[in-house]
């Protein structure tokens, strides 16, 4: 079973590679791809180029097996439509191995605005990252699952909820301090900050 966690990732942090963590730790994932997007449909453009943000989650990844970046968005024209990076991975693997996409709550609560969200339930499962107690939004309830291993018997298709430890970590507030002469540090893996001081990304 493969997870994949797509974001700009401007920069990379905490809370990403944590909550990211529990759910490979809790689906047995062989596999987290973590994916900087291009040109993201449902944001403004990134503040540091794709070479650097490849750079950022490449030296956040490095220190875990099961995490391995992904730069198929980055080489393609267009927009970012994790249904494209779908239909590129199944043509890699086949139609039968589980895929799970991995989505934060407030991500999830906007997915009906994605590009073709049935077409992407008929390729993958989602898996929504949760604060402990956070009541699910209504969405495709008809989905929802109870048991993880669920995901582990189809391709695609069920929608799980995952309670992940909170990490209110904004990559907005590390650009805002970075710019103010403020440390981030212990907001993101020592060598993403490494590198943001050896390339002087996020100046004033």
């Amino acid at each position: 079973m493969l997870g994949i966690l797509g974001g700009t990732f401007d920069p990379i942090h905490y809370g990403h590679l944590r909550p990211a963590l529990e759910v490979c730790e809790a689906l047995g994932l062989e596999q987290l791809r973590l994916t900087p997007l291009k040109d993201p449909p449902h944001r403004g453009a990134p503040h540091c180029t794709p070479e650097q943000r490849l750079a950022l989650v490449q030296a956040a990844a490095a220190a875990e097996p099961r995490f391995v970046v992904d730069d198929r968005e980055l080489r393609r024209a267009g927009k970012s439509y994790t249904l494209l990076t779908l239909e590129s991975l199944r043509a890699e693997l086949g139609p039968d191995t589980p895929i799970c996409v991995l989505l934060g709550a407030d991500a999830f609560a906007e997915f009906d605005t994605w590009h073709r969200p049935e077409a992407v339930l008929r390729q993958a499962h989602v898996v929504v990252m949760t604060r402990p107690g956070a009541a699910p939004p209504p969405l495709h309830p008809d989905r929802y699952v109870t048991e993880p291993a669920a995901l582990g018997r189809r391709a695609g298709g069920c929608i799980w909820f995952h309670d992940v430890t909170p990490l209110d970590i904004s990559a907005t507030a590390i650009r805002r301090g970075l710019r103010a002469g403020r440390s981030p540090r212990f907001l993101l893996p020592e060598p993403v900050l490494d590198l943001i001081r050896q390339q002087g990304l996020y100046p004033a």
